[in-house]
């Protein structure tokens, strides 16, 4: 059997890990992971043909030659190396988590400390088990901080990611109605995500949190820490305080360094009056690293935001804000709230049902309903069979109907939507994005 120490010297002559046959760099290490419907041990001899230098396997089957290195279970030996990589170094990690606004946070704070310093960061959403190892041994000498995202739709898994990146800084986004069916209720979600605190708390770190957000005052205030958190929101003892001065449907904002006193103003690339508090952060986080605000707000101002997340697709006729990506009852909601507030002529909701909502299902997309009926648009159309089920309570107002994405894109194609500002948000699962090709 390969140890971890044997194996880490290997990685160190290349640093190169990959777990896909079709992306072998020459001298790369390829770790055969399993998963529900293949055994990557198969593609052991394929990934050394294409390159690799050698291929980690857990089934003595497959050993073909000494390339071929043998350990009890691949994925727990690549959380093993992650984590024995990461004890060598000495750089800033920031760990980030919450339910919304996770990526596009990590994305912002990125953003802003690669105007400063040479940066890495989580690639995509690779926030699991698997994505937070290989970002960690992404991890190179020129490095002088890591931004790492960290997902989780069960308790624990959070504590197990810190285990490997090891954040010396940190923060929650926010703690909302997600993965329901994993966490069983916001307690769980509230347990869960506060797995950080703890382990920042636990590892003399340091937490920035939002002062505005009762629920993570109320989290923080629970634990021990033995490094003041800083705080960012609107509060003048907070490190960093703003608000938005424009919302059309670009952000723009006014910040101010609370030390000092100075207040900024940025524009941005980024819908959504929820992004403030995104925003934010990457600022706090950025004056904590002691960058001039030249620099931070160039960082702001240059993030274009893409896949899916908070961006503005501008068609002939209409303003697109494309957020479908993914839902759950948080997000759906404050995305709601932002388009009753922005400044646009003519406003439509296209809504999509939310996944992973176990037991709670009727009764959220029952609730997103009343909001959208409670928020002044000139338009609401609901697609999917959890929000067709709860049609009934919109009776006699202006809103639509449709089972499947196929029934709306044909209802589309008859009465299309000109001068709109339009919002289209659902869950991953309903490919709401065959819609945008109709505006």
């Amino acid at each position: 059997m390969t140890t971890t120490k044997q194996l880490y010297q290997l990685y160190l002559q290349q640093q190169i890990i990959t777990t896909d046959t079709r992306k072998i760099a020459p001298g790369s290490i390829f770790f055969a992971l399993k998963g529900d419907k293949f055994d990557a041990n198969t593609f052991a001899q394929q990934a050394l043909e294409a390159g690799a230098a050698y291929a980690v396997i857990d089934n003595p089957q497959y050993q073909v030659n000494d390339q071929c290195l043998l350990v009890a279970d691949v994925l727990t030996t690549l959380q093993d190396l992650a984590r024995h990589h990461r004890r060598q170094l000495t750089i800033p990690v920031v760990g980030l988590t919450g339910t919304n606004g996770k990526t596009t946070t990590k994305e912002l704070i990125n953003a802003v400390l690669s105007q400063h310093f040479c940066t890495v960061a989580t690639q995509g959403n690779l926030n699991n088990h698997i994505g937070v190892p290989l970002t960690v041994l992404g991890i190179t000498k020129a490095h002088e901080v890591a931004v790492i995202e960290m997902g989780a739709n069960h308790v624990k898994e959070i504590e197990l990611l810190c285990s490997i990146s090891q954040p010396t800084h940190g923060l929650i986004t926010n703690v909302g109605k997600a993965h329901l069916e994993g966490f069983g209720s916001i307690e769980g979600v509230k347990i869960a995500k506060g797995e950080l605190y703890d382990f920042l708390s636990a590892h003399n770190g340091v937490a920035f949190i939002n002062s505005n957000n009762p629920i993570l005052m109320s989290m923080q205030g629970s634990r021990k820490f033995s490094t003041r958190p800083v705080f960012y929101g609107d509060q003048l003892d907070d490190l960093v305080s703003g608000e938005i001065t424009e919302n059309a449907p670009l952000l723009s904002l006014s910040w101010t360094n609370n030390t000092i006193g100075d207040t900024y103003a940025v524009k941005t690339q980024l819908t959504g009056a929820y992004n403030l508090d995104n925003i934010l952060a990457a600022i706090s986080i950025g004056l904590y690293f002691k960058m001039p605000a030249t620099e931070i707000n160039a960082g702001i101002a240059g993030y274009q935001p893409k896949n899916n997340r908070s961006q503005v697709v501008q068609t002939a006729t209409n303003t697109l804000i494309c957020d479908y990506y993914n839902a759950n009852p948080s997000s759906m909601a404050v995305a709601i709230e932002n388009i009753g507030k922005i400044t646009a002529t003519r406003k439509v909701l296209i809504l999509g049902d939310m996944f992973e909502m176990g037991a709670e299902a009727a009764a959220e997309h029952k609730g997103i309903i009343e909001k959208a009926l409670a928020t002044p648009v000139d338009e609401r159309i609901f697609i999917g069979k959890e929000f067709a089920a709860q049609k009934a309570i919109a009776e006699g107002k202006t809103a639509a109907f449709y089972g499947t994405a196929e029934d709306a894109i044909a209802a589309l194609k008859a009465n299309p939507i000109k001068n709109s500002t339009i919002l289209i948000k659902g869950s991953r699962g309903m490919a709401l994005e065959r819609l945008v090709e109709l505006f």
